[in-house]
């Protein structure tokens, strides 16, 4: 085959003929095929006629000799230039003549075609573009471009700006039609699409592609159409169905939005689009949403608040109402839980109280978690609601300190030893339910005295359930509250360690004393004044003689270990067993379980059949009121009988010898009415005592390390260090800030200020 002649190399008209026959072929016909030496061909022409000597004939210098290769490249860049004009504007008459997706497909072929053709032309024009092109671009020509960008470029300022407001227009008809349900060719969308983001050429840096071109032109008309589309559809949708239906219609479109990115649009859209969704399917309707938010919470509608909550959680400021709503109808619902136990508060057992506030707070937390995602500002206004309810609802109106005082009488329940108590397996599951209610108590302080105080008597009368249980319900209080909240708590435990291996070694130095046997079997509990909380006995006692002789000779043996020491005997505190042998008709002797009162009153009878009401009590020694009400519980228990049924003076008090009972062990140590008014009168004295002293403690150390500050100031930070113990008021600050001004801590300075005196 004999070889294609080659143009003269120095000849433009012949050379840009050559070139032309060849690039029609390529733009119109490479489907059929290029010859490799056709290939060839083409780049020698362009390679000749870039180095002919023509090119250097101008000037023998070296300055000469690059200016006629540039002058020579000039003529085809030119030549290539017009030929892709004049080919271009040919494409948009014919574009004319189609419409819609016919437009669209012929638009998408061409751009095909074009942009093939494009590479293999910018390959025989490389010499072109690794001399002349680059020389040029290297001295700031900013119209010089390299071949396959300069075919970019032609096809955008030629064609693509006279043709892409009816393609447009035709893409958004089709992705309308993808919208209302029909099926499309997604492919001819997602072409258009990569055609104009080639299309973004960075003018300082051609070869920076950018998105300035599909943004402008298909972006923004894209967001427009979208607008349009869902602002008419949601209209016509909620006049025309519930705010619920609503909610899931609009769910829906948003989903499929985000799926038509991955379709057929650029990944880059996926935020603009949303946020054109959002603002005209929530943003627009969100008062709507909001007004339906309560009838959702007043029915439970769990799902759908779900639903709700992620619709308003896209758009700026959405949920701050529904927080607001839902913290007053959390607020409410403990309100009415509490107001449903509380018909006689007086009488309102602790755990139904507990009970009502834990169920309203799980069942709202709850929906937090499942409904709201866990979302720490949904938390923040639960957690608001349950502090609400939690300290000021009905029953609390009957004192500020019911609600930690009956929480403080409900741990009492499940650490004491008792046939109702709570299993092992779940105890501790109830103990962290009964922290998520004190987290929420502002008084602290009153649980804690509260609290000691039982836990003090569980102690004592070794009525604890566990010792695991009581240790891991001190961790949790010192988790919440920090070690001195429980620092007294943690020292009865000592105390009662001590005291164990006291009684060890008194046991074994009775067993070495020859002439000093005795029947009782005691123990006793050593307790330090600084750290238990309670109170000294509010009668007078003669403790029986055996008693009497067996506590003598333990405090002798207590002074051999700790001399100096003082013991204050508790007797209210005391209790014992006595076995009764004198009743008839039964199996086995019944053993009495009694207070220290109690076992005085009946070691009586030891001697007696009968005593009286003034021999009994100059025995004990006893005073009127508790004396009565002892008599009373053994008059009730049938252990004793009065002559005239009454409890006296005068009435005559004998052992009843048919006395019966289901157990054997009858516990007759019950609590009286005037020890629990006592010791709650007590607890709120010390209550409001503790409060002033801390108050004290606290203005002192913040103005130690402030030494000067103004009054309003002192009393804003007095407020930020105790609230974690209890809310105090404006007014006992004051009043505490004027005793130390009394004690001269505190001085009065000019411009109202206060001063520290060391």
């Amino acid at each position: 085959m004999a070889p294609i002649a080659q143009p003269p190399r120095d000849d433009v008209d012949q050379t840009w003929k050559f070139l032309r026959n060849g690039i029609d072929r390529i733009m119109t016909n490479l489907q059929d095929g290029l010859d490799l030496r056709d290939y060839m061909n083409l780049y020698t022409t362009v390679h000749n006629f870039c180095t002919s000597q023509k090119a250097v004939s101008f000037n023998t210098s070296q300055v000469g000799a690059h200016r006629g290769a540039h002058l020579l490249g000039e003529d085809l860049y030119k030549l290539l230039t017009e030929y892709l004009t004049e080919h271009l504007n040919g494409l948009v008459a014919e574009s004319q003549t189609h419409t819609d997706e016919a437009l669209l497909a012929y638009y998408i072929r061409e751009w095909d075609r074009y942009t093939n053709a494009a590479k293999y032309i910018h390959h025989i024009f490389r010499y072109l573009n690794r001399h002349w092109v680059k020389r040029e671009m290297d001295e700031g020509k900013k119209s010089i471009y390299d071949v396959y960008i300069l075919h970019l470029v032609k096809w955008r300022d030629v064609l693509f700006f006279k043709v892409k407001d009816k393609v447009m227009e035709a893409v958004l008809k089709l992705i309308e039609r993808h919208r209302n349900g029909e099926t499309i060719e997604h492919k001819q969308i997602k072409l258009v699409v990569e055609s104009f983001i080639s299309l973004g050429l960075d003018e300082a840096d051609s070869s920076k592609p950018t998105l300035e071109v599909y943004r402008y032109h298909f972006e923004k008309p894209f967001l427009d159409a979208t607008k349009v589309f869902y602002q008419n559809e949601s209209k016509q949708f909620v006049a025309e169905n519930s705010v619920v239906e609503y909610m899931k219609k609009a769910e829906t479109r948003i989903a499929e939005e985000e799926e038509r990115v991955g379709l057929y649009l650029h990944g880059d859209i996926i935020i603009p689009l949303k946020k054109a969704c959002n603002q005209v399917l929530i943003e627009e309707h969100s008062n709507l949403l909001r007004e339906e938010f309560q009838v959702l919470l007043d029915n439970n509608r769990e799902d759908d608040m779900k639903r709700m909550y992620s619709l308003l959680s896209r758009i700026s400021g959405g949920l701050d109402p529904l927080r607001l709503k839902f913290e007053a109808h959390v607020r409410n619902a403990g309100l009415t839980a509490v107001s449903k136990v509380a018909s006689d508060a007086d009488k309102l057992e602790p755990k139904v109280y507990v009970d009502a506030l834990l169920e309203t707070h799980t069942q709202y937390q709850g929906l937090v978690k499942r409904a709201f995602n866990d979302e720490p500002e949904f938390t923040r206004s639960l957690d608001n609601a349950c502090r609400e309810f939690v300290n000021r609802n009905q029953v609390c109106k009957l004192g500020s300190n019911k609600s930690p005082e009956l929480l403080a009488k409900y741990s009492d329940v499940l650490l004491r030893k008792s046939s109702t108590g709570v299993e092992d397996a779940t105890l501790e599951d109830t103990l962290t339910q009964l922290m998520t209610v004190f987290k929420y108590i502002e008084d602290k302080d009153v649980f804690q005295k509260y609290y000691s105080r039982m836990l003090a008597r569980r102690l004592v009368h070794s009525n604890s359930s566990s010792d695991d249980a009581e240790t891991s319900m001190i961790s949790k209080l010192k988790e919440a509250c920090g070690f001195e909240y429980t620092n007294k708590l943690q020292r009865m435990f000592t105390d009662m360690q001590i005291s164990k291996d006291l009684n060890i070694g008194f046991k074994e130095h009775v067993a070495g004393l020859v002439d000093e046997k005795t029947t009782l079997d005691s123990t006793y509990s050593i307790l330090g004044t600084g750290f238990w909380p309670l109170i000294p006995p509010t009668t007078n006692f003669n403790p029986p003689q055996e008693i009497q002789q067996d506590c003598e000779r333990f405090i002798r043996y207590y002074k051999t270990k700790h001399d100096g020491r003082k013991l204050t005997w508790l007797w209210q505190l005391c209790k014992g067993e006595v076995k009764a042998t004198y009743i008839k008709n039964t199996k086995m002797p019944y053993t009495f379980q009694v207070s220290a009162y109690q076992l005085a009153i009946l070691l009586l009878f030891n001697h007696h059949d009968k005593n009286t009401y003034e021999e009994i009590s100059m025995s004990t020694a006893l005073n009127t009121d508790p004396l009565d009400q002892i008599l009373a519980i053994l008059l009730k228990a049938k252990v004793l009988i009065s002559d005239n049924g009454k409890v006296a003076p005068g009435s005559t008090f004998s052992l009843n010898y048919d006395f019966k009972n289901k157990k054997f062990r009858v516990n007759l140590n019950v609590g009286m009415k005037s020890e629990a008014k006592q010791e709650e009168a007590e607890t709120n004295k010390t209550i409001e005592e503790d409060r002033r002293l801390l108050l004290q403690s606290a203005i002192v150390r913040i103005m130690k390390a402030r030494k000067r500050m103004k009054h309003q100031q002192l009393v804003s930070e007095t407020i930020a260090q105790i609230k974690g113990r209890f809310v105090p008021k404006v007014a006992d600050i004051k009043k505490c800030i004027e005793i130390l001004l009394d004690k001269e801590y505190l001085e009065r300075l000019e411009d109202e200020d206060l001063g520290y005196l060391a």
